[in-house]
């Protein structure tokens, strides 16, 4: 049997001359490569019919190379090559973007979908599919060039958190971590419209923080409510409901909460408020670090020599702390892990390892501080003791940041069909239970089929 031959279209040439440019201000370049010439030829004849100019050579007056199909480290090598770079009004762009602009018939608003990412090293906007709803798909350094926008919504976050509506304050925080993991500062509202997480409210407060400001979150900022209880909160051993409570009484400063004779303070609230006055921020020289070089407190996982150590090893540093009466506070909670009432299918923030508490005294480095007169400063320190085999999984967890591990979790159980915490990863049913082994947290996100983010881009 004769294979079938098909006959080769023959390339249509454009006579130029024919159509009128409508749109003076956009000139097109149609890279060959991968598109084929006589795709190219049609998309350039369908270009100018609809008033778009369209160059058949790469100069210095294109603003907007459209591409198909290249890779894009090929794509902006070979570009560089040529001598052409992106700015403001030269854009490097998906085929999606002549498509909507051929159906609309006219050049449609540039959004960050339509961007060919340059590189890692020197990204340009990402693309729609680069920006993952998840932010443990995503990575966000402390680079944020977003930062305008971030802080506005992370107020509102903030404010809805200490109401109590928790739904509405991680929409806020879900919406912020997308913004500052782009490489690229926001030019137009329009470019979050493709953007994950993002809804309603977290747009309109782009739209107006855009101008410099937002009514809504300097409304926020300037409540007595809000500063008060915002200020209450961030004392170790006060929560929401205790600031409100103090607030509610006519309450706005430490020293008002101190003079009051009907407030008794807890152990862990007096030496909250101790703390307030001495505290010093630290640099962060722990495991869990995540690139901050300042932190309000310092925690320590250790891992023991051998299986069973943890069960001792806290109570010995706590009695070393006070041999050396530095030891101002320490809450010590014992082991509660028990793998055989595993798994549990809700997520306790602090897990079933041994962990203590504590807020012991440095000496300063400085001048002794003359309105404390003391010459040592509080600091937090948290120190967690999981079993050897666990060691790993508690790395992860308490490293952070919390939206980084919350969507951790997200993803493993809607993506995966598996359950993640602390203690462990693994799939289960009614007739079958898998534990994973882990002994670094590269497998934990092996098993969950994600590429490895390092501690410092995890700052979501």
């Amino acid at each position: 049997q004769l294979p079938i031959l098909s006959r080769r279209r023959p390339e249509v040439a454009f006579v130029g001359g024919r159509e009128e440019v409508k749109f003076r201000d956009v000139r097109l370049f149609l890279v060959e490569r991968r598109m084929g010439k006589s795709r190219r030829n049609f998309l350039s004849n369908l270009a100018r019919s609809k008033g778009f100019c369209v160059d058949d050579a790469l100069s210095a007056d294109v603003t907007h190379v459209v591409s198909e199909g290249n890779a894009a480290q090929e794509l902006w090598s070979w570009l560089e090559e040529q001598g052409f770079r992106e700015t403001h009004d030269k854009h490097v762009l998906h085929i999606s973007w002549f498509t909507e602009s051929m159906s609309a018939g006219r050049p449609v608003p540039v959004e960050i979908r339509h961007y060919i990412q340059r590189s890692c090293a020197h990204p340009s906007a990402k693309p729609e599919s680069a920006v993952s709803p998840y932010a443990c798909q995503r990575r966000t350094t402390l680079d944020n060039h977003n930062k305008i926008f971030t802080d506005a919504l992370e107020v509102l976050a903030e404010n809805m958190e200490l109401c109590g509506n928790q739904g509405p304050s991680l929409a806020f925080r879900r919406a912020a971590s997308v913004l500052k993991s782009l490489p690229a500062a926001l030019r137009c509202p329009e470019e979050t419209q493709h953007l994950p997480c993002l809804g309603e409210h977290s747009r309109a407060i782009i739209e107006i923080s855009e101008c410099g400001s937002s009514s809504r979150v300097e409304e926020i900022l300037n409540d007595e409510r809000y500063r008060t209880m915002k200020l209450f909160s961030s004392v170790f051993g006060v929560g929401p409901k205790t600031a409100e409570n103090w607030f509610c009484r006519g309450l706005r400063t430490f020293e008002q909460v101190l003079s009051e004779p009907s407030i008794r303070l807890n152990r862990m609230q007096t030496m909250g408020m101790h703390s307030v006055y001495n505290v010093c921020v630290c640099v962060c020289v722990c495991l869990t670090c995540r690139g901050k070089e300042f932190g309000h407190d310092v925690d320590f996982i250790i891992k023991t020599t051998e299986a069973g150590q943890e069960d001792v090893i806290l109570p010995a540093v706590i009695k070393r702390f006070k041999s050396q009466n530095i030891l101002l506070y320490s809450d010590l909670q014992e082991s509660t892990f028990d793998l055989r009432k595993l798994p549990t299918h809700c997520f306790e923030a602090m897990d079933h390892f041994s962990k203590c508490f504590l807020i012991i005294k440095l000496k300063r480095e400085q001048e002794t501080d003359a309105r404390a007169g003391k010459d040592w400063k509080a600091v937090r320190v948290d120190l967690v003791a999981p079993p050897l085999e666990r060691f790993a999984y508690a790395l992860l967890g308490w490293t952070g940041s919390t939206l980084f591990e919350r969507d951790l979790r997200r993803f493993a159980r809607l993506e995966r069909g598996k359950l993640l915490d602390t203690i462990f990863v693994g799939t289960f049913g009614p007739h079958n239970n898998t534990f994973l082994p882990a002994n670094t947290e590269e497998d934990i996100f092996a098993h969950l089929g994600l590429e490895y983010i390092e501690p410092w881009q995890r700052n979501a």
